[in-house]
């Protein structure tokens, strides 16, 4: 069984899959507290449901995309299952985690998109790097960013370890405190490949709109 906090079809906001159709499950808890944590009502609020209960709500979306978010879900041992099971289904399956416990326990398959923390939300120091040797070029190296500061610490772990080379590399700004154009502007001048990434789901809808 797995604890789900909700399971709704959308538009993919994030990622190098935004703007596609998604199937999305959102599992319950979280092992960090990050002070502009959008999906607070994850960290307990959830239902138990065994896999064949999850497939059954997303084969009625008929999409063919479907990420695992949280939360963090790789906090759940029956994850990597319900992974499985949606690449089985022929599903292009999508983890979002923080990249605070280790990816390798996720199918080959699985597209893992890992958030690492930046100092300004107050969790960097629970980045387990390890994650990096797990990368393969499928994969996707996420960093949020609220200040200059958090930007330039971004750009120094991308360089010493070297993410560009491993996999697809996106920059995304604080919602609602760092200005759109100012990251952009930022990215530009480092003059490398890396990918502005906006939450379009929080410009379709209110942002405080859950199930979306």
């Amino acid at each position: 069984m797995l604890k789900v906090n909700e399971i709704f079809h959308s538009i993919q906001g994030e990622s190098t899959y935004s703007g596609w159709p998604c199937a999305f499950i959102r599992l319950s808890w979280c092992n960090l507290r990050c002070d502009y944590c959008d999906t607070v009502y994850a960290y307990q609020e959830g239902e138990d449901m065994s896999i064949a209960e999850i497939m059954e709500k997303i084969d009625s979306y008929d999409v063919k995309l479907a990420e695992i978010t949280g939360g963090e879900p790789l906090l759940q041992s029956e994850t990597p299952a319900l992974a499985q099971r949606l690449i089985e289904s022929g599903y292009k399956t999508l983890i979002e985690t923080s990249g605070s416990i280790a990816i390798n326990t996720l199918p080959d398959e699985c597209i893992r998109i890992v958030d690492f923390k930046t100092p300004s939300c107050g969790m960097s120091e629970k980045n387990l790097w390890k994650n990096v040797d797990y990368l393969t070029k499928r994969d996707e190296v996420k960093f949020v960013v609220r200040t200059r500061e958090d930007f330039d610490w971004a750009l120094e772990q991308i360089s010493k370890r070297e993410l560009i080379e491993k996999c697809a590399v996106s920059v995304s700004p604080v919602f609602g405190e760092l200005d759109n154009q100012v990251l952009a502007e930022w990215i530009l001048e480092s003059k490398l490949p890396l990918r502005l990434n906006l939450q379009i789901h929080k410009y379709i809808w209110d942002p405080q709109t859950r199930g979306v």
